[in-house]
């Protein structure tokens, strides 16, 4: 058997499968692309989806991969094993080797034996080796043409293991393409010799619980022969497939001679860091520490690759499993004793292992470690928050003898304090306290239904376009060159279905074979203008998409005359508009180059939205921009712009455009082939049109910054002369506000502090005023007050209301009676405020503001909370605050056991 480090195996693979003809293929992103049942990418097979079914077409018929797969939310989710076994990731590699109609059974068990056993690659011994079979089943016939053909490769029939639909059938889903699988086994156990292995084998196969530790899985080899028709029926496919996959981590396991995953060099590498940061030695043991480290070395490894392809943390999707995964490796490692941030070390050393066979580790690396540096930072702050606040939630339920924490804590703790709802579970879990998940979930769902995911959240694709682009193939596009040409109609759609014909005042989409129309993508919108004939025809072009990688749908309304399938038409785009969107697309190169210069190289496009009037450009940063850097920033792109640098475009493969220093987009998947486009010192990948010199685009200008999610921000911003009559507009608002200020523009900052010293003098004197009439309220409350055993209990509604005048008038009611409770509560802006003071005997008799206040904020159909003294409550329903103050009283007697 060869030792082989993780990078050699997956390069032998790799270098393997191209000496069987196979097109070697870069992983494609863990975002799945036009999947929209999909969280992540969660197999090899995911990138050939729709080859396998025949919607897209390819130059090649073998393909070969190692792809990142994420397991770590939906319906493949692994997250919360990973740690306490030896094979649970949430990021790993899948080995893959792919055949669309081409080669079956007998080549691809040929493959695999070879490259397993053969002393050129692995050299792993046949006497080590098992391989299973379908038995058949549910009518399915068994599959014995795997088992002749593994006979004449020369396994022994002991070693062939029969095994049922669960194990070994394998289908997309309920309809579609299904097959037989067949996996190959390799024994690690403690037998010796023909005969004690052959024992275990057979021990094993009929009991898989009896030895998990003899024998494990080494690769899977799906044969894709039938499609699953909806009544549960089986129909031959034309052309068969296969779809294969092998885990780089656990093969490589088996070649370093190592029982679990975390011992392979891929892992001890990230665990070494760990190792450093806390001054602990790994064991490989099931003791705290061990787990801890597993679990971060795994989750910084899903951090990285995730953060690379375009995925942040948000909380929602997959933005939100990736905040899981984050927290709960900064969870153990708080468990390490690791009280400062050391996540982003262990994603450094991530990078160092794994950027040469992914670079976009490299391009990303400023940003990786910016995004889980603030990340810690702020969910430490949150951890010890949340873990105050369930403490003390605990505490009381442990003094009403309950043992589950309610579902509405959890959300409370997730929704208002971000705590996730797993740490709420170990937490309490450690404490001898309960969760309900299932009621959780069933809360939250009640209380957000957006929070609840069903997918990845992208349209689904009109199999209509599927079938139009492999009947008509990809839509040439000839818009770099010219925005008009005669072209001939290669299909029609109307209301969704294909036809031969429309006519006049009917919306129809239209295929040609090639267009000048760019269709919408990459962030620019899609061209507009007309098609017309010699016979009268005219056609309103008023949208161009692409549904599918490489098809162009024209949208539009026929104005005048009819159109049929075949008939010739002459395509023109309206070019003042493309014009201005090409002024646009231009400039957001000049504005990620001009972002990074100013602000840092953790800077990166996170997406884009290209028009004629304007653009909106999104970026990763983690602060709004000041007014000194926006001028910066403005001032780089219009000085690219004077420069009036000429565009230069190369076609390159990927490793050339890398090689250039080129620029790609968040979580795209590029082909082997791509366009380069450089404006000097901007360098990205890029397939929209552009100007041909930057002084086309004329002038730039700035008109919003504002943030979006966590760490990503958007800027609005316009060229041209939307940029020219936007400086306009700001200079005739500087006049009218000078003009209201009785002065002139160049003296309008004078202006402006002597008005910021009159108000500050008039809040002076408001403020003086408010303490007096606060003394006055308070005075006429205290007279006003119920006394529960001791207790002195008020409420009184004021509006509008005003939380400054409530703290001032709690402060001189607590002064006047320090065993007391006020409840205060108003109207402001439609919307009910509450808020609740409890003095400071009150406080040692039990009673917490934050309990009251948040029982009372349900009566106004919001919520609340702060601390034992004060805490204060919002809610959209204004007209039930005389109610929610009422319950002030209602919960003071029940608590107390006494009436007033």
């Amino acid at each position: 058997m060869k030792q082989l480090r993780a990078s050699e195996l997956r390069e032998l693979f790799l270098s393997f499968f191209e000496s069987k003809g196979h097109r070697r293929q870069p992983s494609s992103p863990l975002i799945p692309q036009n999947d929209p049942t999909l969280l992540f990418t969660n197999a090899g097979m995911v990138q050939f989806k729709d080859v396998f079914t025949g919607r897209e077409k390819r130059d090649y018929t073998r393909a070969c991969s190692s792809q990142k797969c994420v397991r770590a939310g939906g319906k493949h989710n692994d997250l919360e094993n990973v740690g306490f076994t030896p094979r649970h990731h949430t990021f790993f590699e899948m080995l893959g080797n792919f055949s669309f109609g081409d080669y079956f059974k007998k080549d691809a068990i040929a493959f695999a034996w070879e490259f397993i056993t053969s002393p050129d690659y692995l050299d792993i011994s046949p006497d080590l080796l098992a391989v299973t079979i379908f038995v058949g089943e549910d009518g399915i016939p068994a599959d014995e043409e795997a088992a002749e053909i593994w006979k004449a490769i020369g396994v022994r029939p002991e070693r062939i293991f029969r095994l049922g639909r669960k194990d070994n059938f394998w289908q997309m889903g309920d309809v579609g393409p299904c097959g037989p699988c067949s996996e190959i086994h390799i024994y690690r156990g403690e037998a010796k010799g023909e005969s004690a292995i052959d024992a275990a084998a057979q021990t094993f196969f009929a009991d898989e619980s009896s030895d998990p530790n003899g024998w494990m899985e080494l690769w899977n080899l799906v044969f894709m022969q039938f499609e699953m028709l909806a009544d549960g029926s089986l129909k031959p496919l034309p052309r068969p497939s296969i779809d294969t996959g092998a885990g780089l981590e656990r093969l490589t396991a088996v070649l370093q001679g190592v029982e679990s995953n975390f011992d392979i060099d891929l892992f001890r590498a990230i665990i070494g860091t760990i190792e450093t940061l806390s001054g602990k030695t790994y064991g490989g043991t099931l003791s705290q520490d061990d787990v801890s480290m597993r679990v971060i070395a795994d989750h910084a490894r899903a951090t990285a690759f995730l953060i690379a392809d375009g995925v942040l943390p948000s909380n929602e999707g997959r933005g939100y499993v990736l905040r899981r995964i984050l927290r709960r490796a900064i969870r153990y490692g708080a468990r390490l004793g690791l009280d400062e941030p050391f996540l982003h070390r262990a994603t450094a050393t991530v990078i160092d292992q794994m950027g040469k066979a992914y670079p976009e580790l490299v391009e990303s690396q400023a940003t990786i470690a910016e995004f889980v540096r603030n990340e810690e930072i702020g969910f430490r702050r949150t951890l010890d928050r949340g873990q105050r606040m369930l403490t003390e939630a605990m505490s009381d339920l442990a003094a009403k003898g309950q043992k589950e924490i309610p579902p509405e804590t959890v959300f409370f703790l997730y929704d208002t304090h971000g705590f996730p709802a797993d740490l709420t579970r170990l937490m309490a879990e450690e404490n001898g306290f309960t969760v309900d998940e299932a009621a959780f979930e069933a809360y939250k769902c009640q209380r957000a239904a957006s929070a609840c995911f069903g997918g990845s959240g992208e349209k689904a694709i009109c199999d209509l376009y599927h079938q139009l682009c492999a009947a008509c193939g990809p839509t040439a596009f000839l818009g770099y060159e010219r925005l008009s040409a005669d072209c001939t109609i290669a299909a029609l759609i109307r209301d969704g279905e294909r036809v031969e014909a429309v006519k006049q005042g009917e919306e129809i989409e239209f295929i040609c074979k090639f267009t000048p129309f760019y269709g919408e993508s990459g962030g620019q919108v899609g061209d507009t203008g007309t098609a017309t004939d010699t016979s009268g025809l005219k056609i309103d072009i008023i949208d161009t998409h692409k549904p599918v990688s490489g098809l162009v749908i024209h949208r539009g309304r026929v104005l005048e005359g009819e159109l049929r399938q075949g008939q010739i038409v002459s395509l023109s785009v309206d070019t003042s508009r493309r014009q201005a969107v090409q002024a646009n697309h231009t400039a957001t190169h000049l504005l990620h180059l001009a972002l990074r210069s100013v602000l840092g190289d953790h800077v990166k496009q996170a997406g884009s939205k290209v028009s004629d009037s304007e653009f909106r450009f999104d970026y990763t940063h983690f602060s709004a921009l000041t007014a000194e850097e926006i001028v910066r920033i403005e001032s780089i792109v219009n000085e690219l712009i004077r420069a009036n640098t000429e565009r230069v475009f190369k076609d390159l493969s990927l490793a050339e455009a890398r090689a250039e220093g080129a620029m790609m987009l968040f979580g795209e998947k590029y082909g082997e082939r791509v366009r380069c486009i450089r404006f000097g010192d901007s360098v990205e990948l890029c397939g929209g049109t552009h100007v041909q010199r930057t002084g086309d685009i004329g002038a730039f200008a700035i008109v919003g910054d504002e943030s979006i999610a966590a760490g990503v921000r958007r800027i609005s911003a316009v060229t041209g002369r939307a940029a020219l009559e936007r400086m306009q507009a700001l200079r005739q608002q500087l006049a009218d506000f000078a003009t209201k200020l009785r002065t002139s523009p160049e003296n309008l900052d004078h202006a402006i502090d002597k008005l910021q010293a009159n108000l500050k003098t008039f809040e002076k004197a408001q403020e003086a005023l408010q303490k007096k009439s606060s003394a006055m309220a308070a005075s006429v409350l205290v007279d006003r007050a119920l006394d529960f055993n001791g207790v002195k209990v008020v409420t009184e509604r004021f509006n509008p209301a005003n939380l400054e005048t409530f703290r001032a008038m709690a402060d001189q009611f607590r002064d006047k009676l320090p065993s007391s409770i006020i409840g205060l509560g108003g109207e402001k802006d439609g919307k009910a405020v509450l808020m609740v003071a409890v003095g400071p005997r009150a406080v040692e008799r039990g009673f917490k503001a934050g309990d009251l206040v948040r029982e009372m904020a349900k009566e106004v159909g919001g919520k609340g909370g702060g601390k034992p003294d004060l805490a204060q409550a919002g809610g959209p329903d204004a007209s039930r605050i005389e109610q929610a103050l009422a319950k002030l009283y209602d919960l003071i007697e029940k608590q107390s056991g006494l009436k007033v």
